[in-house]
């Protein structure tokens, strides 16, 4: 979706504020790994969108196309994607616009781009362009209306326009407003300012654009002070004026990081609530690749809650223009949502509103994508997980400390930590995992909670929810049978059982689909975003036996006996997929008493 677009369908909604992020690529692989972290928690907010930038001279552009395309197809985030003319001839420019299509990212923001490294002045390179206005007209005359356009304004005039003695001169102000309007007439859609530090500064610069005929939306750029030398840097490289206040404020603190990071903070908070009070609802935040500053920000804006973090749907929304309708999942990746993205990028299309048409698709193949871990979070596995393991009761504590909130990472999850609502149940989740239970996912029953219910709601207030039981597990085929005997005094109970090597157990055919999950809005039909669907288990299966090996018994050298015992696991315990269809007054754990 086109952010423009976004912007506008957000605002139909008098008051709503809008904000974004900005993002820069990190120089380490650790660096990078921290960073898809660090957005994975930002975008939990919902941001309307967040950029990447493209490095000086284009030295970090495949490093940006592929950050671009994690963030847009992993992240589930509207992505908007920096491209500058600086040492790019237009091969190399129609290289990442057909890129960035390919991978479902609608926006970009086009500038000229600053000199390459050890060069003052910016050179036109050979076949290339030679400011942002002809970089426009080129995405627009190529490429029509695919791409949502932004453009950069500078409410102090642009950097090179500003003289020795830090201001630009009324002639050079008013050509660089003139500028601004060619970019916009040549088809740019939005606008993103430089950062500013005078907030009176800015809002003259609004009413200037709009005297001159440029009508489109003008989004402030906010970068919050962190430390002392970097914003003097920063302002120098920008030519921004610094207000007398604000250097007064910080000359007593300037050594003192922490203080400045907490007067950066008040003056953004401040800045940000004069620019509200002025009718301008957008915010965009440089974060310099820091989480802190910018939501504290927000958070004392009351544009968002830590505890309150809304949700269109029980896993967040794709922003891929591709499946930006799908709306049903199945429920057994629920932890491992972008191992779910990578093995159904390459479908032709994507469920929405129902399962049922979905049963044959064929999903991606296991490979080692889907078990590669950031660095972070492979550190936590490993503190977390490799202690020796003498036999199956150090293995059913492990489950069970995990059910109790007392370990943050588990092999099967992708996610730090449980989700809200595992809370709900995870005494009841402890006590059967004891009994060798093995539970990797699990939500309780719920039955008419409103939408906005901070752990288990989602589709925005106003709706209602509802979920029958669900517990997914490992164990062996002594326990299965007890189960299953047991089971049959539960007529609500439906369940899916199979080991590695696809011995099946089940009390219900494969093409069963079952939603779990649904949701009663307004002015809409049944939304049923999560399902048991037996065909694409016997899909994940693979993926949940192979986790045992890749991401368990990998953290112990060859002939551990930890790595024995796992395997041994591994070779002969079932998958269980447990429904209980009485999400009125049932009682899942019921079944597990006396087994």
């Amino acid at each position: 979706m086109k952010v423009i677009e976004k912007i506008q369908s957000l605002q139909q909604d008098q008051g709503k504020v809008v904000f974004s992020f900005e993002f820069f690529p990190p120089k380490t692989e650790d660096g990078v790994d921290n960073l898809f972290e660090r957005m994975d928690r930002m975008v939990a907010h919902n941001p309307s969108f967040c950029d990447i930038t493209w490095g000086a001279g284009g030295s970090t552009a495949d490093l940006t196309l592929d950050i671009a395309n994690k963030m847009q197809n992993i992240i589930c985030v509207e992505t908007m994607m920096h491209l500058t003319c600086t040492n790019m001839p237009v091969e190399k420019i129609d290289h990442a616009l057909e890129t960035i299509k390919s991978n479902g990212i609608q926006n970009v923001l086009a500038l000229r781009g600053d000199p390459p490294h050890g060069q003052d002045k910016f050179v036109q390179v050979e076949g290339g362009f030679a400011c942002a206005l002809d970089l426009v007209k080129h995405i627009r005359a190529k490429y029509g209306d695919y791409f949502g356009i932004t453009v950069a304004g500078y409410p102090e005039a642009h950097p090179d326009a500003i003289g020795d003695n830090g201001l630009a001169t009324p002639e050079a102000y008013q050509n660089d407003l003139a500028y601004l309007k060619r970019k916009v007439d040549a088809g740019a859609d939005l606008i993103v300012t430089q950062l500013f530090y005078d907030t009176d500064i800015f809002l003259k610069f609004v009413n200037d654009c709009r005297q001159i005929g440029i009508k489109c939306p003008i989004v402030p750029g906010i970068m919050p002070i962190n430390n002392y030398k970097g914003f003097l840097r920063m302002t120098g490289f920008c030519k921004t004026k610094i207000p007398d206040e604000v250097t007064t404020a910080l000359e007593p603190i300037k050594d003192n990081d922490e203080a400045v990071k907490a007067y950066g903070i008040h003056l953004g908070t401040e800045m940000c609530r004069k620019i509200l009070a002025n009718g301008i609802k957008m915010l965009h935040l440089y974060t310099l690749n820091m989480e802190k500053s910018a939501l504290a920000i927000l958070m004392n804006l009351g544009l968002i809650e830590e505890s309150k973090i809304s949700r269109s749907l029980p896993w967040r929304r794709p922003a891929n223009v591709f499946r930006v309708k799908e709306d049903v999942r199945p429920i057994f990746w629920a932890n491992r949502p972008k191992s779910y993205i990578s093995r159904t990028i390459g479908w032709d299309q994507y469920p929405q509103g129902r399962w049922g048409d979905s049963q044959n698709a064929s999903y991606g193949a296991l490979s080692d994508h889907q078990f590669m871990r950031p660095r972070a979070r492979d550190k936590k596995l490993q503190e977390e997980w490799s202690t020796p393991l003498k036999s199956i009761d150090d293995i059913q504590e492990k489950f069970k400390s995990y059910c109790l909130g007392k370990l943050r990472s588990s092999p099967w999850s992708e996610l730090d930590g449980l989700q809200p609502e595992t809370k709900i149940i995870n005494e009841q989740l402890g006590k059967i995992n004891l009994k060798g239970f093995l539970t990797i996912n699990s939500q309780p029953a719920v039955n008419g909670e409103r939408s906005d219910s901070p752990s288990v709601g989602w589709g925005g207030p106003g709706g209602y929810v509802y979920q029958k039981a669900y517990l997914e597990f490992f164990c062996s085929r002594e326990k299965l049978d007890a189960l299953v005997k047991k089971s049959k005094s539960f007529s609500s109970l439906t369940y899916v059982a199979v080991n590695k090597d696809g011995d099946l157990v089940s009390n219900i055919g494969l093409t069963s689909v079952n939603a779990v999950t649904w949701g009663v809005f307004p002015a809409k039909e049944i939304i049923q975003p999560t399902v048991v669907d037996p065909a694409s288990f016997m899909v994940w299966k693979d993926e949940a036996f192979e986790i045992w090996a890749r991401s368990w018994s990998a953290l112990y050298p060859d002939g551990d006996p930890s790595k024995k015992l796992l395997e041994q696991i591994q070779r002969s315990y079932y998958l269980v997929s447990l429904v209980d269809n009485n999400y009125m007054d049932g009682n899942i754990f019921g079944v597990f008493e006396d087994v």
